[in-house]
């Protein structure tokens, strides 16, 4: 076991990326490293940087961390996407730079023992597993994320995902049920699954739909929360699934672009019509359900009438937030290669009017819960007096300290008002 070090961890992109950083990071600490979560003033002896390549901006922030650890002296072990997909272009050869792809980023602890310890490791010659990481008993979160699936099968035009992910696999439901019954055991509140396209679970004929009910089934005091997922076309009695409050009446779902012509040069197996028809069964459920989004724009030939069409349905929905994205080339996917490409000054003039538009709806979205109730999840007392969390929906929330509140905690609390994108609350 190696000896008292400091280690450092930065995580882009995804909760995936997320949940494989706190298994790590929960890993390290258990065999008595230090970590050090100010990656940027740190001074650690081993910095991780667990990279995105889903835009060109992720890839950049990516070089920008690497660079900044190298130049520290330390050693860098740098895995994720960005790392499967281009490190070999540009990180120098060096006994300093430690290259993990992701089918082998659950052994990061044995490959950097094996290193300080002397051994060159070559990752070919170990059985690496997407799935064989810990269970995290400390996170840099509240929340506790689980991982069920990985992969995707879908390869839309724009997305480099299925070809640094691989192909969809689906976690064995024994161990999903075990991992979440440990972290509860842990202390955790809240459960997040996550995955590349986690609706498309499968694993031994249990689908998405019979796992999210078996976890329903787990005792405790706790909260289920669906992270990004697919639009498929899920069926009357999943919803119906959302009527036990131990499910979060949240899901991220990526819409992409509200132009059917664009929806089909994506290769998204939906339209418009079909996306509006999902929202629209959930909020009959639970009527102020929160549809948080992901939307492209600037995909090659996208219209303004496209982009309209876009504008369109987010404000027909009326998001929670949405996650405006410019296109971004990325090498061997179809858009690569497809015709009239989008000058990056329309893509940035679109991006503000979306952000611009999602500002507006998200204050919208939350004047509707004034006068209502949320279940808060304390996170954070900060120095201003107030705890801060979220409630069921996904939606952010303080409240004025008082005696007795801890972190980590439920609290049934009404809604006063709003300051900025934070509603107020107070308990009874």
């Amino acid at each position: 076991m190696l000896t008292m070090k400091t280690i450092s961890f930065k995580t882009l992109g995804c909760r995936l990326n997320l949940y494989e950083t706190d298994a790590l990071a929960s890993k390290f600490r258990e065999r008595g490293f230090v970590t050090d979560g100010d990656f940027e003033n740190s001074d650690a002896e081993i910095f991780v940087i667990n990279t995105c390549t889903i835009t060109n901006q992720s890839d950049k922030k990516s070089r920008e961390y690497i660079n900044r650890a190298i130049r520290k002296g330390s050693l860098v072990v740098v895995t994720g996407c960005m790392a499967e997909q281009y490190a070999q272009n540009y990180l120098p050869d060096s006994a300093q730079v430690i290259v993990v792809d992701n089918k082998h980023k659950n052994l990061i602890y044995e490959i950097v023992e094996a290193h300080l310890g002397g051994e060159i490791v070559d990752t070919k010659n170990l059985d690496g597993d997407v799935f064989g990481f810990e269970a995290a008993k400390e996170t840099f979160h509240t929340r506790s994320i689980v991982k069920i699936q990985d992969g995707c099968n879908n390869f839309c035009s724009y997305c480099i995902v299925p070809y640094v992910r691989g192909r969809a696999v689906s976690r064995p439901v024994e161990d999903i049920l075990q991992n979440i019954k440990t972290e509860l055991g842990y202390g955790f509140k809240e459960i997040v699954l996550t995955g590349v396209n986690i609706s498309k679970y499968n694993s031994d004929g249990v689908s998405f739909e019979d796992l999210i009910k078996k976890i329903l089934e787990i005792d405790g005091d706790f909260r289920l929360r669906i992270a990004s997922i697919e639009p498929d076309d899920f069926s009357d009695s999943f919803v119906q699934l959302f009527k036990n409050p131990k499910l979060a009446p949240h899901i991220h779902l990526c819409l992409q672009s509200g132009s059917n012509a664009v929806l089909k040069r994506m290769h998204r197996h939906y339209t418009r019509e079909d996306f509006m028809g999902i929202v629209d069964k959930f909020r009959a459920i639970v009527p102020n359900f929160n549809v948080t989004t992901d939307i492209i724009v600037g995909l090659p030939g996208e219209t303004d009438e496209d982009f309209a069409d876009t504008l369109e349905v987010a404000k027909k929905i009326c998001f929670g937030h949405i996650h405006a994205f410019k296109y971004s080339r990325r090498s061997g996917t179809l858009a690569d290669k497809m015709d009239c490409q989008i000058d990056e000054k329309i893509k940035t003039q679109r991006s503000k009017i979306l952000r611009d538009l999602s500002e507006k709806l998200s204050t919208d979205y939350l004047k509707s819960f004034i006068g209502k109730r949320q279940i808060l999840l304390t996170e954070t007392i900060e120095e201003d007096g107030f705890v801060y969390g979220y409630g069921e929906n996904y939606v952010r929330i303080k409240m004025k300290m008082s005696d007795g509140v801890e972190t980590n905690q439920f609290y049934d609390v009404e809604i006063t008002c709003i300051e900025g994108d934070v509603l107020i609350g107070k308990e009874d």
